[in-house]
């Protein structure tokens, strides 16, 4: 079992989080827009400023590398490739919704928000960690 490139992690982590970020900005900007607004205006918040987008933007990029980084421990054990790129991003992106479902239950997120924003940033995630994943390769 070889060491994980941290490198490559790295550098696959930022294509895999430039890729959720160009998703996650459509998927806000013109999937859930209204349904967001009208949860902020109800909870009595404003839409988030360029401070609080930067920071979305920061973690989704660590988000990315979080994502490649698992991809590169599961590779010893089912191989590299498409297949194990998946199985990190299902795992990483249910890890990631266990909060999401937290917030539906106490009222601050519809539910139905959830169900688009979840099945979106699943879809999301599987691309950017495919695309992440072949950048990805093992130290020599």
């Amino acid at each position: 079992m070889g060491k994980i490139n941290v490198a490559r992690v790295i550098l696959g982590g930022l294509l895999a989080g430039l890729i959720m970020n160009i998703s996650e900005t459509v998927l806000n900007l013109y999937v859930i827009d209204d349904e967001s607004t009208a949860a902020l205006q109800r909870l009595g918040l404003e839409f988030p400023g360029t401070h609080q987008i930067f920071i979305f933007i920061a973690m989704t990029f660590l988000l990315g590398i979080i994502t490649i980084f698992v991809y590169a421990g599961f590779r010893p054990r089912f191989g590299a490739g498409a297949k194990t790129a998946v199985i990190a991003a299902v795992v990483v992106w249910l890890t990631s919704m266990l909060p999401a479902f937290g917030d539906v239950v106490i009222g601050i997120t519809p539910a139905n928000v959830l169900v688009i924003a979840g099945a979106w940033s699943l879809v999301e995630m599987i691309v950017a960690a495919i695309a992440g994943a072949w950048l990805y390769k093992e130290s020599a």
